[in-house]
């Protein structure tokens, strides 16, 4: 899509006359969106043919097939609070908001890409906010759904964008499905004083990261399929660069194994980037997996997920002379006797004899005997990879079994809602518990047990940890860039959501005003709350600028004063966390700053292989005497001026050096001191390694030299941090030997 500008007369005219001819050849709605208020672009219905045609035209930019995107608080606030209680308050904001105001966002403007959102909502009502500010250009769209659509002084703006040609659209920027309403009260929900919580669970006062923020939703996903076609993304950025927003929180990424270096979500955030708009993204749903992560152009702020100090515990009572209690997970409200009176099985013992014992200790569907599990609980392998918990257990309660208890080290580390309604009688365990009902079963001639309702169990340790489901780096496209880039809450998020979910209602009760929901989706607009808060204290800083505040004043450690680490108890790395989890005071005085700027994205570009030509039609702010280096080479990412570092290629006694820059937004007259965390096998060395700072001087450069002393292949990691008595701006660095 290419850059728009003054300019950019030549651009206007192909995309125009492009148009025309489609349009006389095919039908006038063979164009589905027009991207010309922020870029210029257009998505359109084409033979492959015709495709192919059109990219070869002078001026054009790129052709691509529409794919689809997937999608991907009442404690995690108070957790992230507690976690950033040791940074400092005595700097002062560049703008003058009371001090309320400083840690509410005041103002700033947040648009969510994603499902919409449910106005109606306590967590975005507009209760003495103060009037839309001028700057917004945007609009309210009512659509035509049966509930009619409003927005307020908290809910600015709403837009929808799902072709209507499509079965199954609704014209409406209104949440069917839920996930947007939820997103978008995690970034910037106000207070809900009255308290809320699930039917009991995750007991609270809700709040977003930045809940004095105006919110502009923008509807780009279909309500029931949960896909986000590139057309609708790419009009979303159009529309939401053009009406004023301050960040973009966008929870939706592409399919791992089809992410190419250069997808529409990157597409419209460089130009929102280009414009001094911070866009925020999810890593993605699919860790632990090496190489899974997404969204991860460098202008992209990329958030991965971890955990809080709430869990919530599903117990299950064993009987016997002495009763045991087991400590499982997942979301219930069982209404099973509290005593262990109801009968135990174990899926092998319970199979068919057609069945095999594979099949069977996994309760694959059919492959249970109906006299063996009824009027039990069954105890579940879950190694098979085409069968969930609820599927399971739909199918034992039409064999009359009345509970199960499944085994797996995944889910235990994330707590859902199984069942419609979420009565069911359904607890997850580890497989060392799983091992320890299993010996019970054996060793017991008349087992039984039952399974309790879930309770909230506050202050758990250790916290964070990574998220079991959170996609890792490295990138598989780009070896000298680091993903993520910064990790934040994502598991067990209570949130907002729309108010009609039957399948969610506890029988008997009305349906939920809050839902539990967990991913990387949920992560992403804790980040972006933060974002806007820092654009808030510091209205004139760039994109870069508050990315690096957030990356560089990371915290390390968890709950219990140590490294955080993952789901199996290993220290986490940069490929699982990035910088660290988010900080909520450090990035409002981070002392020093990496800017990127735009000709370093070009840079990038170039480095990636694309030739003059294309990155001056993608940019609008492109240097008329521009031009790729003849240099240009996927090494030469390594010295763009990004708050990580990350560097490949390297031998045996062999050696790189890279240059940053930093810029001092702290005290003017200050110096800072550089120390590293070298990993075994790795001599780091910085010069110069004190940088001096006056009103005069308020950027300085340095160089980082790599030598590999070892032979073994592998990924290194260690940190750098320049040093004073007030700032550590941080630094990860990963040196890729493989």
């Amino acid at each position: 899509m290419g850059g728009l500008s003054s300019e950019n007369g030549a651009g206007r005219s192909v995309h125009a006359q492009l148009q025309s001819e489609i349009i006389k050849r095919k039908r006038a709605d063979s164009i589905i969106h027009t991207y010309n208020k922020s870029f210029l672009g257009f998505a359109a219905r084409l033979s492959d043919g015709e495709a192919k045609s059109i990219a070869q035209r002078s001026g054009v930019v790129s052709v691509f097939p529409d794919q689809v995107s997937q999608l991907h608080t009442t404690r995690s606030w108070d957790f992230l609070w507690s976690q950033s209680a040791h940074f400092r308050f005595d700097s002062k904001p560049t703008s003058s908001p009371s001090v309320s105001d400083w840690s509410n966002g005041a103002d700033t403007i947040i648009g969510i890409l994603d499902t919409g959102i449910w106005p109606e909502h306590p967590s975005f009502n507009d209760k003495f906010m103060r009037p839309i500010p001028p700057r917004w250009k945007g609009e309210c769209k009512p659509g035509n759904y049966s509930i009619p659509f409003k927005c307020n002084k908290k809910l600015i703006g709403a837009r929808y964008y799902v072709d209507p040609n499509e079965e199954g659209h609704n014209v409406t920027a209104r949440d069917l499905e839920g996930h947007g309403t939820h997103v978008a009260s995690i970034a910037a929900g106000r207070h809900v004083w009255g308290g809320a919580s699930y039917y009991g669970l995750a007991q609270g006062i809700p709040r977003g990261g930045s809940p004095e923020s105006r919110i502009a939703a923008y509807r780009v996903c279909a309500p029931e399929a949960k896909e986000c076609p590139d057309s609708s993304l790419l009009k979303a950025f159009d529309d939401a660069i053009a009406d004023g927003v301050d960040v973009i929180s966008i929870s939706i990424g592409p399919d791992p194994k089809e992410n190419s270096a250069i997808t529409s979500i990157d597409i419209g955030s460089f130009h929102a980037v280009e414009k001094g708009i911070t866009v925020v993204c999810s890593a993605g749903n699919d860790g632990p997996v090496p190489m899974t992560v997404v969204n991860v152009a460098p202008w992209l702020l990329t958030v991965a997920a971890t955990t809080i100090d709430r869990d919530f515990e599903t117990d299950i009572v064993l009987g016997g002379k002495k009763k045991t209690i087991i400590k499982g997970g997942g979301i219930n409200f069982s209404g099973l006797s509290k005593s262990p009176v109801y009968p135990l099985v174990d899926g092998r013992s319970a199979g068919s004899n057609q069945a095999n014992v594979t099949d069977a200790s996994n309760c694959i569907p059919g492959s249970l005997d109906d006299r063996k599990v009824q009027g039990k609980i069954v105890l579940c392998q879950n190694k098979d990879v085409l069968y969930g918990a609820t599927k399971k257990f739909e199918v034992l309660k039409e064999q009359g079994a009345i509970g199960l208890i499944l085994i797996t080290n995944y889910e235990r580390q994330v707590e859902y809602t199984y069942g419609t309604p979420p009565t069911s009688p359904i607890a997850i365990v580890d497989e060392g518990d799983g091992a320890l009902i299993q010996f019970y079963i054996n060793s017991t001639s008349n087992p039984l047990a039952t399974i309790l309702p879930t309770i909230t169990v506050l202050n758990h340790k250790p916290a964070p940890v990574a998220a079991v489901f959170s996609s890792r780096g490295p990138i598989n496209v780009i070896q000298n860039l680091l993903k993520p880039d910064i990790a934040a809450p994502g598991v067990d998020i209570f949130g907002a959501w729309r108010f009609n979910d039957t399948h969610l209602a506890d029988l008997g009760k009305g349906t939920p005003f809050f839902n539990i929901i967990s991913g990387t989706s949920q992560a992403c607009p804790h980040v972006s709350g933060v974002a806007a808060t820092v654009k808030s204290w510091h209205p004139t800083w760039s994109p870069s600028a508050i990315k690096s505040a957030i990356m560089t004043t990371a915290i390390q450690t968890n709950n219990l004063h140590a490294a955080i680490t993952k789901h199996d108890g290993l220290r986490a790395t940069p490929y699982d966390i990035g910088a660290g989890e988010i900080s909520l005071f450090g990035p409002l005085c981070p002392g020093l700053v990496y800017e990127t700027e735009t000709i370093d994205y070009l840079q990038f570009l170039c480095n990636m292989g694309y030739n003059t030509s294309v990155v001056k039609s993608i940019a609008s702010t492109v240097p008329s005497n521009f031009s790729c280096p003849s240099n240009s080479s996927p090494d030469l990412i390594s010295d763009m001026n990004y708050p990580s570092i990350a560097v490949s290629g390297l031998i045996a006694n062999g050696s790189k050096t890279v240059k940053r820059t930093v810029t001092n937004v702290g005290e003017a007259y200050s110096t800072y001191t550089a120390s590293v965390e070298a990993p075994a096998g790795m001599h780091v060395q910085v010069v110069p390694n004190k940088l001096q700072f006056t009103k005069y001087v308020k950027k300085q450069s340095f160089q980082v030299t790599f030598i590999l002393t070892t032979t073994s292949k592998g990924h290194l990691f260690g940190s750098l941090a320049w040093s004073n008595w007030k700032y550590k701006v941080r630094s990860p660095l990963v040196v890729n030997n493989v």
